[in-house]
Formats: structure tokens, sequence, C-alpha cells
């Protein structure tokens, strides 16, 4: 029997139980659907659907009673604005748990918690995130345009010669052009240095 077990003290002091119960459900509102550990998804569901509750209520002392808990003003204007619209006609039960299996470590029971008919970005369909990647965006048709204005100006400066040839080489293309056809001239050879000093007698 529960007599007396009004809630889930989850192993925390009342601050610390407060303090995560507040950041579970601004994350629960921002992504629609959090997996944490199943004890910690049902402490969360009645304090989260309270929430909803104050938000469809919509007036200036709902707000500030909801602002008491969501630290975020952009959650608590999605709170009030998007979520209370989105659950207007619902009567309660605006949040499902789902099990998930066990965690690895510890093996501790996993659940799902999610908003009910949440929007969630992973519901793209494949064809049009495919149609998304395959579009090219504004920088790659900027890097194209660049590359071919590029290649003309690449194409229109001359050739240099290279600097690298050195002078005797040089010489010896110079006296073969000027050379008969049926001779070929020779390359003018270095003459070995001679290694050690030479003796004087």
């Amino acid at each position: 029997m529960r007599h007396q077990h009004l809630h889930h003290r989850l192993n925390r002091t009342s601050t610390h139980r407060r303090a995560m119960l507040r950041n579970m459900a601004i994350a629960l509102f921002r992504h629609e659907r959090i997996e944490t550990t199943d004890a910690k998804a049902k402490a969360l569901k009645p304090f989260a659907e309270k929430l909803i509750t104050l938000s469809k209520r919509g007036d200036l002392h709902a707000r500030r009673e909801a602002a008491r808990y969501v630290h975020d003003h952009d959650i608590l204007r999605k709170l009030f604005d998007e979520l209370a619209e989105r659950y207007r006609t619902r009567a309660g039960g605006y949040t499902r748990v789902l099990k998930t299996g066990f965690r690895r470590g510890d093996a501790a029971p996993m659940s799902l918690i999610e908003l009910v008919d949440a929007k969630l970005k992973s519901a793209v369909t494949t064809d049009e995130s495919k149609a998304a990647e395959a579009k090219p965006t504004k920088k790659d048709e900027a890097k194209a345009a660049k590359k071919d204005e590029a290649k003309p100006a690449a194409e229109a400066k001359p050739a240099r010669p290279s600097k690298r040839a050195s002078r005797p080489q040089a010489e010896a293309k110079a006296a073969n052009k000027a050379a008969p056809k049926g001779k070929a001239s020779k390359k003018p050879t270095a003459q070995p240095r001679a290694r050690g000093r030479k003796s004087d007698g």
C-alpha cells in the first residue's frame, strides 16, 4: 500500500529533486521526447502535465506560476503559445511513457517519455532529406562561379621559362642549334680534378 507516499523521492533531497524535475521538464518541452530511467519518467509525467494544464489556462497568474519552474523564456513561450493550442481539446494525458529496455552499465530500466502528438525532427521523410542534400547551397554556387572565373585567367598567362637550367647546358643547346644537321656537336667535358697535392720532385 502507498499510505502517505505522495511522490517519487528518487533517493534525493527535496531541492535536488525539484531542480532535476525542472530541468527534465524543460528538456521534454524543447525536444518533445527524452530518454531516462523508468522511475524518473514516472516522476516527471505528473509534473509536466500540470505545467501543460497551467498553460491551457493562459492567464497572467498561470504564466507566473509556470515561470517558477520553467526558467527558460523560449520554452515558456512555446508552452503557452504552441503546446496550449495543441492540447486545447484534450482533457489530460498529454504525455506517454514507453519502456525501452535496460541500461548497459547498471541494468537500470530505461523509458522514453514523450508528448502525445509530438512534432519530432526525425519525422522528415527520406525523399525530402535526400532532396535537401542534393540541392546546392548558395556557398556551393559561389565557389563554382569563382572557379569558372579563375580558369580563363590561368589559361591567358604565358608560360615562364624555367630559370633552373645552368649556363653550360644553355650553351650546349645553343651550339647544337648552330651546328649543321649532319654533325652533332660534342658536349664539353669537364676535366677531372686532381685529388691531393702534387709532389714537388
